[in-house]
């Protein structure tokens, strides 16, 4: 298992009480949420291989750019 590891994070309170009720909705703690979205975006954007759980190198992440942010 990979050690997680640990950030404070500085959050609108807006933002952050979007958040909250989010993961209650999804019956995840604020943390899990934000590793599951976090998560999703990074595939999504092939910039993490979810078997080795590593970046890509920065040619591979130039190819899956995503243009449409």
């Amino acid at each position: 298992m990979n050690e997680k590891k640990k950030f404070l994070l500085r959050i609108d309170s807006n933002v952050y009480a979007a958040l909250e009720k989010w993961a209650a909705d999804d019956l995840r703690s604020i943390n899990g949420q934000l590793e599951f979205l976090l998560t999703d975006l990074l595939k999504k954007n092939g910039r993490f291989n979810q078997k080795t759980s590593e970046v890509p190198p920065n040619d591979e992440l130039n190819k899956n750019a995503n243009t449409d942010i």
